[in-house]
């Protein structure tokens, strides 16, 4: 075999393998989805994958390996919002709107995921995944007080106003409009820290 035909089959299995991978990956995802992580089995990732069980654990040793996968492709399909743009804006009013709106926008968009997700929040696996979300909450909650006193009420606030499950009571179950919802926490933020003069 020459050396251009090795390297054009080596070229090919590394791409098969990454296609392979790619469509594991997304079948978690949508299974995380529809059924949850907490329903979510080896089976049923390999089945919507179009593989057997073995190729799913020959990319994906544990479990905590393809939950790490399949959030990673989430997040890269789904970013959050960036709070560090928010820092520009002075006015902590204008801030905390510009926040709100663009998290209640990115939870109107995920809505099914985050539901199922925060649903089997007992499954240890799902736990470590979120970690990284407790940090990113704790940024926003930094970036939004600024400007505002009272420190400890204000955090509160805006921890509530901020979730996940705020902006589902509120808005998905409390048949707000967003603009409704976000006026709602702002004015809890208000009453917690009015703005320092």
């Amino acid at each position: 075999m020459t050396n251009q035909k090795r390297t054009y089959r080596l070229k090919k299995r590394a791409e098969d393998m990454a296609e392979t991978r790619r469509r594991i990956t997304e079948a978690a995802v949508d299974l995380h989805g529809s059924v949850g992580p907490a329903h979510t089995t080896i089976s049923a990732v390999a089945e919507r994958a179009g593989v057997q069980r073995h190729t799913v654990y020959r990319h994906f040793p544990t479990e905590e390996d393809l939950f790490a996968a399949c959030s990673s492709h989430y997040a890269e399909e789904n970013p959050l919002p960036d709070p560090a743009a928010w820092r520009t804006i002075d006015d902590p009013r204008e801030r905390l709107a510009t926040g709100l709106n663009e998290l209640f926008a990115y939870f109107e968009r995920t809505e099914s995921m985050w539901t199922l997700v925060y649903r089997d929040l007992d499954v240890p696996v799902v736990q470590v995944t979120m970690a990284p979300m407790d940090a990113y909450f704790d940024d926003v909650v930094v970036i939004l007080s600024r400007g505002w006193r009272r420190r400890r009420a204000l955090t509160a606030a805006l921890r509530h106003g901020t979730s996940f499950e705020t902006w589902r009571s509120l808005v998905h179950e409390g048949g707000l409009s967003r603009a409704q919802g976000i006026e709602l926490v702002s004015a809890l933020v208000e009453t917690a820290g009015s703005p320092a003069s």
